[in-house]
């Protein structure tokens, strides 16, 4: 017989992490334990506020219905399709039990040492100074690929930041992506995305806000960047609704994030559907802590990816816990030799 049980959970970062959405001091977790002849696995649910649809309130009553009935919604996951976060805990949490929790979900050449997963360097919004020392770090690291959020500086002052990483003479071997995160208007997307354009941008992440699906649809025509939908994705639960939202828009890409997305079985719908449709896709975390970190990137590497994936590095927090993750160079990597170590969770 399932027991379940559920701790909240309070995350430090090491330094204010300034987003679109502001600048985050804590951050809130759950996780949830389902135990079993001896065994323990656990998921996270790291819903994030401004972003998910869920709120702190409704995750917690769930996962109290799901203490309650643990039996319910292992056998019935589609219970929870509108709660991606919670979702997401559930088949984490149910998976690492039956794998025998140990937090290796999916055994790979990754869990095992052999190979790791190429992965972008985020550059955290911050004033001009603060965002090149951190481009510097990163390509200093080794990081081939580069990220930086729009929307926080002039754009005039964005321009130049793309300018100076060009101008560092490795254009031909450097990848670079933008994350506007909606902040461009409408009227004045094409033209700045054709301002971007000279920056050879292999991608631009949500120039316009979410549910303008006409001016979306245009500029994933028009413009000279590539698009990629990713606050556009969320609250589109049924199969129905993301065929209907694809074949709307057309993106060139697609930002998936598990916790965000409708958890494995929702992500694996979105890949599915992009697939038919000549759609790219990549796979970002979502500032989960180590738990859910290590579960995407184990689930991350069996989808067989080439291109850098946006997973987080496990050292945003200082109350973190410790696991085998690794950054080496530009790869996220499972170290075997180090133990996944729960306790802060299990304690």
């Amino acid at each position: 017989m399932i027991k379940s049980s559920f701790k909240k959970y309070n995350l430090h970062f090491r330094q204010p992490a300034g987003t679109s959405r502001g600048v985050y001091q804590n951050r809130t977790v759950w996780y949830l334990l389902l135990k079993e002849n001896g065994l323990t696995g656990i998921g996270e649910c790291a819903p994030l506020p401004g972003l998910s649809r869920e709120t702190p309130e409704q995750v917690e009553n769930l996962l109290k219905e799901i203490t309650a009935a643990p039996e319910l919604f292992t056998s019935r996951p589609e219970l929870l399709a509108e709660v991606p976060s919670v979702r997401f805990a559930l088949e984490t949490a149910w998976t690492d039990l039956q794998r025998g929790g140990k937090q290796i979900l999916f055994p790979s050449a990754f869990t095992s040492g052999q190979q790791g997963i190429p992965v972008n360097g985020l550059i955290w919004m911050g004033d001009r100074e603060y965002q090149e020392a951190r481009i510097h770090e990163k390509l200093d690291a080794g990081f081939r690929c580069i990220k930086l959020k729009i929307g926080s500086l002039r754009f005039e002052e964005e321009l130049k930041l793309l300018e100076m990483i060009r101008a560092l003479g490795c254009s031909y071997a450097l990848t670079l992506r933008a994350d506007a995160n909606g902040a461009f208007k409408p009227e004045e997307a094409l033209s700045k995305l054709e301002s971007l354009a000279g920056y050879e941008l292999h991608s631009i992440e949500q120039p316009i806000a979410a549910g303008n699906l006409q001016q979306m649809a245009r500029l994933c025509n028009e413009s000279p960047i590539p698009i990629a939908l990713d606050e556009e994705l969320i609250g589109i639960n049924s199969r129905e609704g993301k065929e209907e939202l694809l074949e709307t828009i057309r993106p060139q890409y697609l930002v998936l994030k598990p916790s965000l997305h409708g958890g494995f079985s929702g992500c694996d719908e979105w890949i599915e559907l992009a697939g038919q449709r000549s759609i790219g896709w990549w796979i970002t975390s979502y500032l989960e802590s180590n738990i859910g970190l290590n579960a995407i990137a184990q689930w991350t590497f069996l989808k067989q990816v080439k291109m850098h994936q946006g997973l987080g590095t496990g050292q945003l927090y200082t109350n973190n816990m410790d696991s085998p993750l690794e950054i080496r160079g530009e790869q996220l990597w499972y170290n075997p030799e180090k133990r996944f170590h729960g306790n802060k969770v299990t304690g």
